[in-house]
């Protein structure tokens, strides 16, 4: 059967949601066994089972969180040297993505990125990738030992599996060296917010150059506190200052899949549209008729953003009593 190891990326000690949606598509492909390193890996290692992940590798090792990305390169590195996996995959964040350099270097392994679709045929693998913002997609091949690919976030729904049964936890040995421990992180810095995250709203409220003005954005935390969703940005508002990167949607930000996704004075650049094409409704508000998010809007309202986000706001108010 093929061998199949997933990298369980923590955050603050918790399993992050790419992790599970690698998981549950790797247990369709062969035998999954998940590595997870860093404070708080053990006590994850039970929800990583109930996922897919047959074995759980762990270490608790602060050296994981206190340090960049070579301590895991480290490790990983010597897993693979061991356990001789048919394929390796990786979330594409920021650490996900060192990780996998590094790796590619040691190994003399090939690395397929961004990969949004995978599938096994023997020691056949292909990969579909996106390319040119998604308007093309390529079927990618690689050969070798160890077949590394990096997933995009939101490539597959993150689903548990309803009797799971408990997996094999094993304690691993750190295998870090000194040249890994260099580059301290001396802080973490986390941004408050209210409501769902970005990437896991139900309901996402994303604003563009048509608000006019950075206090406008106000006007969509006042509905996204309504409806219990949060608020995103393009690139350009970004860019400008108007809003923090973590609103960023799109495909040098943040991709993600919710039930509804309300486009508020956004052109539709393919930057963007990359970033939220996956939700199951878009409603777009612009004053161009002719704007491009209009081609994909499921409700397209042609009108002023200023005076149409308000009035929604007030009429759920009014609604909810």
């Amino acid at each position: 059967m093929t061998k199949i190891l997933v990298f369980a990326q923590l955050s603050g000690g918790q399993v992050q949601k790419v992790a599970l949606e690698l998981l549950t598509k790797a247990r369709t492909l062969g035998e999954v066994t998940a590595v997870a390193l860093g404070p708080g890996a053990s006590e994850q290692a039970a929800l990583l089972g109930q996922y897919g992940a047959k074995r759980v590798l762990v270490n608790d090792d602060e050296a994981y969180a206190n340090f960049l990305s070579e301590p895991a390169a480290d490790t990983l590195s010597a897993i693979i040297e061991t356990e001789k996996p048919d394929l390796l995959l990786i979330g594409t964040t920021y650490d996900g993505r060192d990780i996998a350099a590094r790796l590619n270097a040691r190994l003399d392994c090939g690395v397929i990125t961004d990969g949004a679709e995978i599938s096994l045929s023997g020691d056949e693998l292909k990969v579909e990738v996106p390319w040119y913002s998604a308007t093309t997609v390529v079927t990618v091949t690689l050969s070798g030992a160890t077949k590394l690919v990096l997933v995009r976030p939101k490539a597959f729904a993150a689903e548990a599996l309803t009797d799971a049964p408990a997996p094999q936890v094993e304690q691993i040995s750190a295998n870090i060296s000194e040249n890994a421990r260099r580059a301290v992180v001396l802080e973490n810095v986390v941004q408050q917010s209210e409501g769902p995250k970005l990437e896991e709203a139900a309901i996402v409220i994303s604003g563009g150059r048509g608000l006019k003005q950075p206090e406008n954005f106000s006007l969509l935390q006042d509905l996204a506190a309504q409806v219990s969703g949060a608020v995103g940005a393009t690139r350009a508002v970004v860019d400008a200052g108007w809003v923090p990167y973590s609103f960023q949607v799109g495909q040098t930000g943040k991709t993600v899949k919710p039930s509804v996704y309300i486009a508020c004075g956004i052109s539709g650049a393919i930057q963007h549209t990359v970033g939220m094409k996956g939700a199951k409704y878009i409603v777009a508000i612009n004053t161009d008729p002719d704007a491009p998010i209009f081609k994909f809007a499921d409700l397209g309202i042609v009108g002023d953003v200023l005076k149409i986000v308000p009035a929604l706001t007030e009429e759920i108010k009014r609604r909810k009593g």
